[in-house]
């Protein structure tokens, strides 16, 4: 098959039959087998009766329908599970994203031989409220991983399937998708400008709480992708500079005592010395972190995926 097309969606039923016809007029002029696998996330609409009736006049359609609202990452990792398709495409369900684009998408991945390609909405159509925070995470988040794209959170990806194998998405990690692939071993990554259209019906479904757990996301995977494997590397590189700092430190109150009781001078009592409380809270805490990081690497290397490797090649 030639492409997988993975769209969640919630409370979206207005749009899916249109978004459905024009994805069928797209692959019909290009000839390519297809399947589109809707991921329902728990709405509350007529969003699953809809995917239902697309259902039976189309056979290229699919449904998975979650229970309750987890999230557009569960959706997608649920959606990427079911996949039979060489290239997999995600777009949104709401129309902004334009299925015209899938044909040079995926052009683009065979003849250029890359991993994946997010899309780049150059010209948006939405509020500065959310245009703003968004080029702030795009930013941030360049800095961090070291992928120069415009535009992280573009539901618009193509994907090789090995891709979507590989990888894992969980929490509000769906943004970061680009960096998870690359912390996978998935370096060739490009980018595409591509249209973004105005909302035509319902609203949007993201508040502001996602910029505060976004951020959080990007942290976990940072530190996930440097020391997942290595937690000593860590927390007993810091710990145990924490409690260097606080040895030295109380050695030195005491020899300075010693040394003025030496040659007759009044020396204050080392408890009595605010210092000496620094220094001993310092080694305490560097001893927990050391600590820390040991049980880390005992989880580390007692879990059951701990010889999960992502093998490129075998001959």
């Amino acid at each position: 098959m030639d492409l997988s097309l993975v769209i969640p969606l919630f409370n979206e039923d207005e749009s899916l039959p249109e978004l459905t016809d024009w994805i069928a007029r797209v692959m019909n002029e290009n000839g390519f087998s297809y399947e589109v696998i809707f991921v329902d996330d728990g709405s509350t609409d007529n969003s699953w009766a809809v995917i239902q009736d697309l259902r039976k006049n189309n056979p290229n359609v699919h449904g998975i329908r979650f229970r309750r609202n987890y999230g557009k990452s569960a959706a997608l990792n649920e959606g990427f599970g079911a996949t039979q398709g060489d290239i997999v495409i995600t777009m949104d369900a709401d129309l902004q994203d334009s299925p015209d684009e899938i044909p040079e998408l995926r052009r683009r991945i065979l003849e250029e031989d890359l991993d994946l390609i997010s899309g780049w909405k150059q010209k948006r159509y939405d509020p500065i409220t959310k245009t703003i925070p968004t080029k702030l995470f795009n930013w941030a988040t360049r800095k961090m991983s070291g992928i120069y794209l415009h535009d992280f959170n573009c539901g618009l990806k193509a994907y090789r399937s090995e891709v979507t194998r590989s990888i894992e998405v969980y929490g509000e990690m769906h943004r970061y998708i680009p960096v998870i692939a690359k912390w996978a071993g998935f370096r060739k990554i490009g980018e595409q400008v591509v249209q973004h259209q105005a909302r035509k019906y319902g609203h949007t479904k993201f508040g502001w709480t996602r910029f505060i757990n976004g951020f959080l996301d990007l942290m976990s995977i940072f530190f996930v992708g440097r020391f997942g494997k290595k937690p000593m590397h860590f927390f007993g590189l810091i710990g145990t500079l924490m409690f260097a700092i606080g040895f030295v430190s109380s050695a030195y109150l005491g020899i300075d005592k010693l040394y003025k009781i030496s040659i007759g001078e009044v020396a204050m009592k080392v408890t009595d010395n605010p210092w000496f409380f620094i220094a001993l809270a310092t080694m305490i805490l560097g001893t927990q972190l050391f600590l820390a990081g040991f049980l880390g690497e005992l989880i580390g290397r007692s879990s059951a995926d701990r010889n999960t490797y992502l093998v490129r090649e075998r001959i």
